[in-house]
């Protein structure tokens, strides 16, 4: 239906605020940024499914996997990162996997693992950019 101006006042505030970051940030920050985002949708396709919003569902793990498959896949230098790229590269296509059998069998369990796979590396990777001063 129709959203209401204050919800459209402050999606395209969102939008603006979202991409502002993104174009002030280096690398390092964009890769952060990147995580926080697949963990927000995969947060909100876990909502959508506990709602019965099959359509929301669907849209949230679709932008979960593009983020994996385009923004955090292509950012790992398989040449020459050695077994952490190599490693971080299947782990990401795990996560794809599961997100898709999330999708096809509304499993929640497979969401959750997921989240459970992603928190530490997103968490170690802030706390990487923290120490060497990197995008803060």
């Amino acid at each position: 239906m129709f959203t209401s101006v204050h919800q459209r006042s402050a999606a395209a505030y969102q939008r603006v605020d979202i991409e502002t970051a993104v174009s002030q940030a280096d690398p390092h920050k964009l890769v952060e940024l990147l995580f926080d985002r697949l963990l927000q949708v995969v947060g909100s396709a876990r909502v959508a499914m506990k709602q019965g919003q099959i359509a929301a569902k669907g849209e949230n793990i679709s932008k979960a996997v593009r983020i994996l498959d385009e923004g955090l896949k292509p950012a790992l230098n398989l040449e020459n990162g050695g077994d952490i790229a190599a490693n971080l590269n299947g782990l990401y296509s795990y996560c794809v996997l599961r997100l898709s059998q999330a999708n096809l069998r509304n499993d929640d369990a497979a969401l959750a693992e997921v989240v459970r796979v992603i928190e530490p590396i997103a968490q170690g990777w802030k706390q990487m950019g923290e120490q060497a001063g990197v995008g803060h």
